[in-house]
């Protein structure tokens, strides 16, 4: 599933096409994707103005000049793919082939037009349209955490929200409403990083090393991004390219190989963990 830096990767893909563009011809292929579209949904995008683009964790949001945002979620599978600018309002881009595509609109720049599609071959993701006004209160946000990019995110309040918590950090650490968006791969990496054993209980883990931890978290989220995410198998930019990230892993994925930490003699591990893989080295990283 498409991550916090794979989902960012996306949104600046979308950005300049987007902000500020008014969306036309907007089709609608199917009902549903892992839920219903919401009603009226072509109506209600139809001839609205994109004011920008903003993420929340793991959704795209596009609040419109209607008052609505416009949010989508990727789920596993889902890409935004771009088809192209064209110059002249009324030339009627190109279609997408492909039966996987589910919704499609023109953004209209001034004379440019660019076509986006909405792929989503296994139809986990899914949109929504809600009001602006008051969109933290919304039951997909309310319950959120802080994001691991922003200035709420801290040593502090991982150490309050990890004050007598006997749960492994690894598991605590992809709660949403500790953190908002962090996923499998990242932790696993950030964990490594910082040289933290993912079995240790959360509440166990001393200021100094959450101050460790915190630093390194946004440090391995910025690396990704700045790689254009990772691709494991479906996921794409906006621009149908790849990211990067995952040839640059340390330990996610690498079960067997040798530890690359200098001097390290140990071999990289898998296990289990509230039913997702966690890579550790064993050695690098002590209780």
């Amino acid at each position: 599933m498409p991550e916090l830096p794979e989902v960012e990767t996306v949104r600046r893909g979308l950005e300049p096409v987007l902000t500020g563009a008014r969306l036309t011809r907007v089709r609608q292929n199917r009902p549903d994707l892992r839920f219903p579209f919401p009603d009226r949904f072509v109506e209600r995008l139809e001839g609205a103005t994109v004011q920008r683009l903003d993420r929340r964790a793991k959704y795209l949001l596009m609040p419109l000049s209607t008052g609505e945002t416009w949010v989508s979620h990727l789920g596993m599978t889902g890409r935004f793919t771009l088809d192209g600018t064209q110059i002249g309002a009324f030339e009627e881009p190109a279609p997408i082939a492909g039966k996987h595509e589910h919704m499609s609109l023109c953004a209209v720049r001034g004379d440019a037009v660019t076509r986006i599609g909405f792929a989503d071959a296994r139809r986990f993701g899914f949109m929504g349209l809600i009001p602006s006004e008051g969109i933290e209160a919304h039951p997909w946000f309310a319950a959120m955490g802080p994001e691991p990019l922003g200035n709420g995110f801290s040593a502090l309040h991982l150490g309050e929200a990890f004050a007598s918590r006997k749960q492994n950090v690894k598991v605590s650490l992809l709660d949403q409403k500790i953190v908002a968006g962090l996923g499998n791969i990242y932790v696993c990496e950030a964990l490594y990083r910082a040289r933290i054993s993912p079995l240790i209980a959360a509440g166990r883990i001393s200021r100094p090393r959450l101050e460790r931890l915190t630093a390194v978290i946004r440090d391995v989220l910025n690396d990704a991004i700045a790689a254009g995410g990772s691709t494991l198998r479906d996921f794409a930019n906006a621009d149908g390219g790849q990211g990067y990230f995952q040839h640059r892993f340390d330990v996610y994925g690498r079960e067997g190989q040798p530890c690359l930490g200098e001097g390290c003699t140990g071999v990289v591990r898998r296990i289990v963990q509230g039913g997702r893989s966690t890579f550790f080295c064993p050695s690098c990283q002590r209780r």
